[in-house]
């Protein structure tokens, strides 16, 4: 046992990752300096790193571990100095251990620079390369990256670890703006245009609250920006930006406000902004510090999305300020999240809006647990992950099951005594990481001159948390604003298995429901979408505008249902829809579903569609479709 890196009022197995090849029980990554010239024409970040580390023991350990990933490495050097290094052979799923060989040991608390040289690849899979024809304007190429959960090793060696947390700065040469995940810190050295190349400018940037490496983010692109808040700009292509502006103005401070108040701590990162990316970004958000980086199909004209916005909000509290310290506990950053996310509804549109966010969220956890099957070690809460990748792993159960689990504990010692732990759990934990015990630990502390929370929490059945396969109970919701879509569903069933000829559906049937109803609506007649007829499928996306909406949640989830229902009216616009939009949440049911009605056509668009697919996503649907054999 030794003590954490970053925390040392605790003690960790040595390591507590399994999915990190580096030695980071006997060094410590305290800041790093990352210098990179943005390459579009060969689609590579070239430059380098500094990484200052810190020695955990008093000389024993003589060489230092980094996790690569197909990185070019030309040179290392300690203190300034050449030294022996070597890329030993790759390990699957995690790269290649880069090898720095110490003349001698490094006393314990003391200090040493690394240097190293390197450029990435073509194989790199945190960053996606845009050709200018894949952007809105088509006039400029585009690049972004998306380190979560084990990529960053594939851009810079690093301690690829939640568990190892350092302070950043960025020097980043591009001939197109920048962003990074730090805060501006100016504009300089401009390079004109040589040998047919554009000139340059360089960008630089600061973090001086740690980050793990999984939030090293970076992109760069023809990009535009504007206010949407006393401390928020919104940035995105610039034909774009307008409907940006008008789809987040206003939107961020109330969140903030909403979530600082539950929490009892000031946000701590200056500035939150949102990036708008491309379409084929993976993710509806990632919580990168100061810039998230969000789906353009957030933007939807209705303002109906936005609350992809509170969830990555959200994490500048739970995940980047309180970080889980493996990905075996990612409910720690998704479950908080989720939770903290539904207080912020309840907040603005109130307590019953909470409980109807929590019902979408149950549909959620029900169609993962039931993919994986009720018995998956996947399905737990915490879950095993040595010798696999994160990614597999991912689904919507760390954050459905983990919003139940904190949710449970609030039923169980009331609001008002739940309320008073929050602050305390993200005081005790802030620039930290921590697994589930310590979490537990955490908890019973704090109640601990509190006999009656402290007798329900000593017979709180913990291992059945932490470590139940399948469904946790499910809490009795306020179904006030679902009941409506219950019965509007209930309706259609009848009419299509026959056993009412009265109702007929008509445009007001949905008039006054908010997009989420509708949501809420659609995954009720997916229960009984194979019993749909072409006309019954065409009926419902013409009454009530699916067909056309701009709102993809609704657009997928019709989709869907015409997908169950084999109509092939349905399956060219699921195909024109998987190349135009590359967030796993639509593309990966959506690919499944064709496959299940026509695996011609959900291969062949697959094919079609590979390049405009992140690297994550592309790996993630090539399983889907081909099992573990590489297509």
């Amino acid at each position: 046992m030794v003590t954490s890196p970053l925390s040392p009022d605790l003690t960790i197995n040595s390591p507590r990752d399994p999915n990190t090849l580096s030695n980071y029980h006997n060094f410590v990554t305290r800041n790093t300096s990352a210098t990179f010239d943005i390459d579009f024409d060969k689609k590579i970040l070239k430059g380098g790193v500094v990484l200052t580390l810190e020695s955990l023991t008093n000389k024993e350990s003589k060489e230092i571990i980094l996790d690569t990933s197909f990185l070019d490495i030309s040179n290392v050097k300690v203190e300034g100095k050449e030294i022996e290094w070597e890329v030993k052979e790759r390990t699957e799923p995690y790269g290649s251990p880069l090898v720095i060989k110490l003349g001698e040991g490094v006393g314990k608390g003391e200090r040493i620079d690394v240097a190293i040289t390197l450029s990435t690849t073509e194989k790199c899979t945190a960053l996606q390369w845009m050709t200018p024809a894949q952007t809105s304007n088509k006039k400029h190429p585009y690049m972004f990256s998306q380190c979560q959960a084990i990529h960053a090793r594939s851009v810079f060696p690093c301690q690829d670890t939640p568990d190892v947390k350092s302070t950043f700065d960025f020097a980043l040469r591009s001939p197109l703006p920048i962003l990074a995940s730090g805060l501006p810190t100016g504009s300089k050295e401009y390079l004109p245009a040589k040998d047919g190349k554009p000139g340059t400018l360089l960008y630089t940037f600061e973090q001086k609250v740690p980050i793990p490496s999984y939030l090293f983010a970076l992109a760069s692109g023809d990009l535009a920006s504007a206010s949407i808040g006393p401390r928020s700009t919104i940035w995105s292509g610039p034909e774009e930006l307008l409907d940006c502006q008008r789809e987040l103005e206003g939107e961020i401070e109330p969140f903030m406000t909403a979530i600082e108040s539950v929490v009892s701590l000031p946000y701590q990162w200056t500035q939150y902004n949102c990036l708008i990316l491309p379409p084929s970004f993976p993710y509806g958000g990632m919580e990168n510090p100061v810039w998230t980086y969000a789906t353009p199909s957030i933007i939807s004209g209705d303002k109906q999305n936005i609350d992809v916005i509170a969830h990555e909000l959200s994490h500048s509290w739970s995940g980047n300020l309180v970080s889980n310290c493996s990905w075996e506990h990612f409910w720690l950053n998704e479950g908080w999240t989720t939770y903290l996310e539904r207080r912020v509804q309840a907040a603005i549109h109130g307590e019953p809006y909470r409980h109807f966010s929590s019902v979408i969220g149950w549909k959620a956890l029900e169609g993962s647990i039931e993919r994986y099957g009720h018995d998956h070690p996947y399905t737990k809460l915490v879950v095993d992950l040595k010798g696999n990748d994160p990614d597999d792993a991912f689904s919507s159960i760390p954050y459905e099951k983990g919003f139940h689990a904190l949710y449970a504990f609030e039923l169980l010692l009331g609001k008002e005594k739940w309320d008073s732990f929050i602050p305390h759990y993200f005081e005790t934990f802030k620039f930290k990481s921590l697994d589930s015990y310590d979490f537990k630990a955490c908890l019973i502390s704090f109640f601990a001159s509190d006999a009656e929370s402290a007798k329900k929490l000593d017979e709180f059945d913990w291992d059945k948390l932490f470590y139940a396969p399948g469904y946790p109970t499910k809490p009795d919701f306020d179904e006030t604003l679902v009941k409506t879509c219950y019965d509007l569903a209930d309706k259609w069933k009848a009419r299509i298995e026959g056993e009412s000829s009265t109702f007929e559906p008509k445009k007001s049937d949905i008039d006054s429901w908010v997009a989420n109803q509708s949501v809420v609506f659609l995954e009720r007649m997916e229960d009984f979408a194979s019993s749909f007829s072409a006309a019954d499928v065409h009926l419902l996306g013409s009454v009530y505008g699916y067909t056309t909406t701009q709102n993809i949640e609704l657009l997928s989830r019709y989709l869907g249902i015409g997908l169950k229902a084999r109509v092939e009216e349905t399956y060219k616009p699921t195909a024109e829809l998987l190349g135009t939009i590359g967030r796993m949440k639509y593309v990966r049911v959506l690919y499944r579903l064709l496959e299940e009605a026509n695996r011609k056509l959900a291969v062949e668009t697959f094919e079609k569609n590979r390049d405009f697919y992140h690297p994550i996503c592309r790996q993630m649907v090539e399983k889907d479709l081909f099992g573990d054999e590489k297509k």
